[in-house]
């Protein structure tokens, strides 16, 4: 019994040591350079999938293997863990460390807030609104992180105005079976009260009624609320991610991986994939919500036509929130150039290269990334006070830093603001998906891949897509969003050239769908910091992400088969991914 459990300690390192070994048959036994290939591919694979490594020290095996197998030079190796994308996510990373530094997230959640009004089915709508927007530009890690706490600040003080309970009196809610709620009592989060800080002087909320003996929650509606907002905010937060190329790292991924592989097509860029992705978003906010409404709240008709009997305790919510708002207006300057900054930032992405009008770049030669670093690298200079006296400046000054109170030129951001939010697990992850698309492009296993294939030939479209968006969804449940991707993407980018379908057939929805890993708290970070919250249980995260997920494969799949058709000519087969096929086969 004490060998298994040793063994199981050790089951990471036996793994590491094992995988290498147990494989290396293959390039010896065939000493070519596409068995080469797939051996690191596949080791690499494992790792990832199996996290026996950190991510961003498995994506550093093809620097090493690639050289001592003959695949790629060292120096080729190397040039691919640092392109154009990383860049752009450097500049945008800049804005990001703004606008969490200046509290502009939190003026904007709690405005969602205020216009949704304190009824729990409106809020968890305008949270999920005000969560998707924020997703669009910062990351969906971040953002969850950002509104979290925010969120629980609310749900609590929800439940201590009796809003809830005001509810359950009033309307008959058809629930799931009762949940387990034999949960320890234990302390409310403490991330609420960075909202209520005492330097502000916010009164902090009211007691809380008095609780069941068996639940920290005063009923069992109220315990509902807490689940449907918190998973409500990583859902969002998902959707969000999908909407721009910068919103998640598996966009950057498809994006640099796409325009590696097929240099000649000029059809992915921030414009076509906005007009593409927002439609998507927005429906399935909507059917994401409807779902959570009747899966925790009951049904969306008859929650709408209610009496509205909350006038007292909506006052005092509102109370609340106004005063956290009324407090947050000391950083106004700082938030005003961050905003602009954020406004500049999307208005030149967009007007780059629109499609249906010339865009700058036929001026200049700029790209995405020559935007966000400009504008990231400027927000390292601009100084964080205004440039002019104000009569309100000593107020302002208070609830400043030490250090900023000394330096009146201190910037907005400072290289510690940056490094502390900058993935640099995920630019050596992006970097080593990169050495592997080169090292399968090189050596010719993805058009050996494609060639095993050909069975699917007789299959449409749209059903090698579904297959694709299916197996894509469920494996990136166990595994990391990003490692899925960088493993799929050149197989059906193979599969695509062999079966002579429009690549962007596939790889578009894929890239949508490994974003679904919402049923598990291991599915993505956003999961894991709403299930540390204590609100939910695994077989809530389950329940509710069975059907987001299928949610999202059905509106991908809408989209890539009506809207995407036009906007990408994906009826065709396209010279691009012609001369690139014809180049691979020779």
């Amino acid at each position: 019994m004490d060998l298994i459990k040793k063994i199981w300690t050790a089951r990471k390192l036996i793994l590491v040591v094992m995988i290498p070994l147990s494989l290396l048959p293959l390039p010896l036994i065939h000493p070519c350079s596409e068995s080469s290939c797939a051996y690191v591919l596949i080791v690499t694979a494992v790792y990832w999938v199996s996290e026996a490594v950190p991510l961003g020290a498995a994506a550093l095996v093809p620097a090493f293997l690639y050289p001592l197998f003959g695949v790629l030079k060292s120096s080729e190796v190397a040039s691919e863990y640092f392109k154009d994308t990383t860049l752009l996510l450097m500049g945008v990373i800049c804005l990001a460390a703004s606008i969490e530094k200046w509290n502009l997230h939190k003026r904007i959640a709690l405005r969602m807030v205020m216009i949704a009004g304190a009824k729990p089915g409106m809020l968890v709508l305008g949270f999920m609104c005000c969560t998707v927007f924020l997703s669009m530009w910062l990351s969906n890690t971040s953002t969850t992180a950002m509104v979290m706490p925010i969120a629980e600040a609310v749900l609590q003080q929800l439940i201590c105005t009796g809003i809830a309970d005001s509810l359950e009196d009033s309307v008959t809610v058809d629930t799931q079976d009762e949940e387990s709620d034999k949960e320890e009592n234990k302390e409310p989060s403490k991330n609420h009260l960075e909202l209520l800080d005492r330097k502000h002087n916010i009164p902090a909320p009211p007691k809380k009624p008095k609780i069941r003996r068996d639940s920290q929650y005063p009923t069992n509606r109220d315990h509902m609320i807490c689940k449907c907002l918190s998973l409500s905010i990583t859902y969002a937060a998902t959707i969000g991610g999908l909407i721009t190329i910068t919103g998640t790292s598996t966009n950057l991924i498809f994006a640099e991986q796409f325009n590696n592989r097929y240099p000649e097509a000029k059809v992915i860029n921030f414009g076509t994939w906005f007009i593409f992705s927002l439609p998507i978003a927005l429906i399935m906010l909507m059917l994401t919500w409807i779902w959570l409404h009747c899966l925790f709240l009951g049904s969306v008709i008859s929650s709408q036509f209610q009496r509205d009997l909350l006038s007292q305790q909506e006052t005092l919510y509102f109370d609340v929130v106004t005063n956290i708002m009324i407090f947050l207006v000391v950083h106004s300057y700082p938030e005003v150039v961050t905003g602009i900054f954020f406004i500049l930032m999307t208005v030149l992405w967009f007007t780059r290269e629109p499609g249906f009008v010339p865009g700058w770049t036929s001026l200049f030669e700029k790209t995405d990334a020559t935007v966000s670093v400009l504008l990231g690298f400027l927000l390292f200079l601009i100084p964080a006070r205004k440039p002019w006296p104000s009569a309100f400046s000593s107020e302002s000054k208070g609830d400043d830093d030490d250090e900023e109170e000394e330096d009146p030129l201190a910037p907005m951001i400072t290289w510690k603001d940056f490094q502390r939010l900058m993935p640099w697990e995920i630019v050596i992850l992006v970097g080593g998906g990169y050495a592997l698309a080169a090292g399968c492009k090189v050596s010719g296993l993805s058009m050996w891949i494609g060639r095993q294939l050909e069975p699917m030939s007789g299959l449409p479209p749209w059903a090698v897509t579904l297959l694709a968006c299916l197996l894509v969804s469920a494996v990136t449940e166990f595994a990391s969003n990003p490692a899925t991707l960088t493993v799929f993407l050149p197989i059906l980018s193979a599969l695509s050239e062999t079966l002579h379908i429009n690549p962007l057939h596939t790889l578009i929805p894929a890239t949508m769908c490994v974003s679904f890993g919402v049923m598990l708290p291991v599915g993505n970070p956003p999961n894991a910091i709403v299930f540390s919250y204590g609100h939910v249980q695994i077989s809530d995260m389950v329940k509710a992400g069975f059907g987001v997920n299928l949610i999202g494969v059905f509106v991908v799949m809408l989209a890539i088969m009506t809207w995407g058709e036009p906007l990408f000519h994906l009826s065709e087969f396209p010279t691009w991914a012609l001369m690139r096929n014809i180049t691979g086969s020779l």
